[in-house]
């Protein structure tokens, strides 16, 4: 009985050890949160603008995304390899992003552009951290919220 413990006790120490020690348990919190803050910031502003996706959406995109590239680096799949991760990603984001988009009447009026592409970005951007371009992820959310802000502002009635 004593050994089935045992066993069943290491085997148990064993699920848990793709955090083996502090510092990759701190390097995969880092970019989760960093992924969780940029896309609460990006969907913060969607939902500012009364966006249909908004800040909990674009913070589930961003995560979701960032553990997409993780589990696979941290799995060791080479960077070669990596592409079709990202692909795969891409394209469900886009289907995501088609959810988004709203065509209102028969003369063509059509919303939720913006916001299905605030949904890819946001995507990228958790790619980006998940990644560890920590600085990358941060400067695209940077040059985003300039885009999404001043062009809202300077958008004609």
């Amino acid at each position: 009985m004593n050994a089935w413990w045992i066993e069943s006790w290491l085997t148990v120490q064993e699920e848990f050890s793709d955090l083996p020690d502090a510092a990759e348990f701190t390097r995969v919190c880092v970019r989760m949160l960093v992924a969780i803050v940029l896309g609460g910031v990006l969907g913060y502003e969607r939902e500012s603008a009364g966006s249909s996706a908004g800040f909990r959406t674009h913070m589930l995109v961003a995560l979701g995304s960032a553990l997409f590239v993780l589990v696979p680096l941290q799995a060791g799949v080479a960077m070669g390899d990596m592409s079709r991760v990202l692909q795969g990603v891409i394209a469900g984001i886009g289907f995501l992003g088609a959810g988004a988009i709203i065509k209102l009447n028969a003369e063509q009026e059509i919303r939720g552009l913006t916001t299905a592409a605030s949904i890819w970005l946001t995507a990228a951007v958790g790619i980006a951290a998940g990644m560890g371009r920590e600085a990358t992820a941060i400067l695209s959310t940077l040059v985003a919220l300039l885009i999404l802000v001043v062009m809202r502002v300077t958008k004609k009635p």
